[in-house]
């Protein structure tokens, strides 16, 4: 019989899209093997896990601003990480902007791969930037492994990083097309935005009214009929319009190549609860009324929407201008990386669904979405991250106890079920004592 280095024998087990007990060997850092409990694997370690708790694979949030270098007083790698892995997830996806350099060449690639080198409590993979002047730099960046390209369609928040207009959409996914590259999308139309209504004020119906649904909507049409005219692929990041589902739907139905996902604070937060001044709770495209949260619940729930990941995107406390109150000013971005499985978790069961749909949705769909083949499943031959996780346990979140760089989140005082008891990278718990995270390139993890 064989003996693995670790064996992991849980009651309560997610693995091949259901909850059940079983066991776990692990070899080398990669699971070897998944059996029934009564498995008799043998281990140079036996973990037994409680009946309170499950056993899921680590999570992938594939849509994390860590800022560093260059705005690396609003978040960088050592702290984002730590986060990360205390909320369960073991592998992160860094975004190309707010760093600077952005990523947008090989060069500023390797800037970015050398600041979170030996500081990384994860796995980092990277993502490429697509903006104006950069179409000749795609095929370096995809042959040096960036995971996909990100534009915007709107103004990013950073002048570093400009947006592309809507009729260069095709120029960028038809040179993706050649490497099947993945173009992915902030999907708000400029001119939309440009000509709703902007106040400063304090009142966040005026801010909503500014980024209205169809800015959203538009961009999204654009997306599809770029992507439907070149054959690539192209994917929705943080969807927040659930108008735009139907558009999206059809468009797969005809064969289009486009995928879609939202985040924790459009399936949580209602517009119509923010309270005047509360510019924690600004991002954008913005949190939407309760009937556009419930839409997007549904839209998860028949597989319009692929995935849930954070949209991580921390400041300087003086950036959000919580002395003003002030929407129009404040930077916007939520930071919720460390308790975005618990903030699923919460609202999820209380709309039937299950630690395997929550699962599906935060680990093996972005994990397809991005092509880490090892990632996001307990099954042989994939990388042993775990996340051991009490479902029924709870917490009210406190931002002193939060390990992203700056204690501020919309979540502060509110009650959330599911507790991370631990968290493994290939097979070891992290201590949180030691950066054990590799930085991973596409086509090799």
């Amino acid at each position: 019989m064989a003996r693995y280095d670790t064996v992991l024998r849980a009651r309560r087990l997610v693995t091949a899209g259901r909850e059940q007990a079983g066991c776990v060997g692990v070899t080398d850092g990669r699971i070897a093997a998944v059996g029934p409990l009564e498995s008799d694997l043998e281990g140079g370690r036996v973990v037994e896990l409680g009946d309170d708790v499950v056993l899921l694979p680590g999570l992938v949030d594939a849509h994390v601003h860590v800022n560093e270098p260059g705005r690396t007083e609003w978040e960088g790698f050592a702290s984002a990480t730590r986060a990360a892995a205390a909320g369960g997830v073991t592998t992160i996806l860094d975004m190309p902007l707010n760093s600077i350099p952005p990523t947008v060449d090989v060069a500023a690639l390797d800037v970015k791969r050398k600041s979170a080198r030996d500081q990384s409590f994860v796995d980092v993979g990277f993502w490429g930037g697509a903006v104006p002047g950069n179409l000749g730099e795609l095929t370096a960046l995809h042959a040096a492994g960036v995971f996909g390209f990100k534009c915007f369609l709107v103004h990013s928040g950073v002048e570093e990083f400009p947006p592309l207009r809507p009729e260069d959409l095709e120029d960028y996914l038809g040179v993706l097309r050649t490497v099947d590259g993945l173009l992915i999308v902030h999907a708000e139309d400029g001119g939309e935005i440009e000509r709703a209504p902007s106040l400063h004020s304090e009142d966040y119906r005026d801010f909503l009214s500014s980024r209205p649904r169809v800015a959203e909507n538009r961009a999204i049409s654009r997306v599809i009929e770029a992507t439907r005219a070149t054959g690539g692929r192209a994917h929705v990041l943080h969807l927040s319009s659930s108008d735009a589902l139907p558009l999206i739907a059809e468009a797969r139905r005809d064969g289009v190549r486009i995928t879609a996902e939202t985040c924790p604070h459009y399936l949580t937060f209602a517009a119509e609860e923010i309270p005047g001044g509360a510019t924690q709770f600004k991002c954008c495209p913005p949190i939407r009324e309760a009937d556009n949260r419930e839409q997007l619940w549904r839209g998860l729930a028949d597989g319009t929407i692929d995935c849930i990941v954070s949209d991580h995107s921390p400041c300087t406390p003086e950036l959000k201008r919580l002395d003003l109150g002030d929407f129009a000013e404040a930077w916007g971005g939520i930071s919720s990386l460390q308790i975005g499985l618990s903030d699923v978790w919460t609202e999820a069961r209380q709309r039937g669904f299950s630690l395997a749909d929550v699962t599906r949705w935060m680990a093996e769909r972005p994990a397809q979405l991005v092509g880490l083949q090892r990632k996001g499943r307990i099954e042989p031959g994939h990388d042993a991250d775990f996340c051991v996780f009490a479902p029924d346990d709870g917490f009210v979140v406190d931002p002193a106890k939060l390990f992203h760089r700056n204690p501020i989140t919309p979540y502060a005082g509110r009650r959330l079920d599911g507790v991370v008891r631990s968290t493994w990278l290939r097979g070891r718990e992290l201590a949180g004592d030691q950066p054990r995270g590799h930085l991973l390139t596409r086509g090799e993890a």
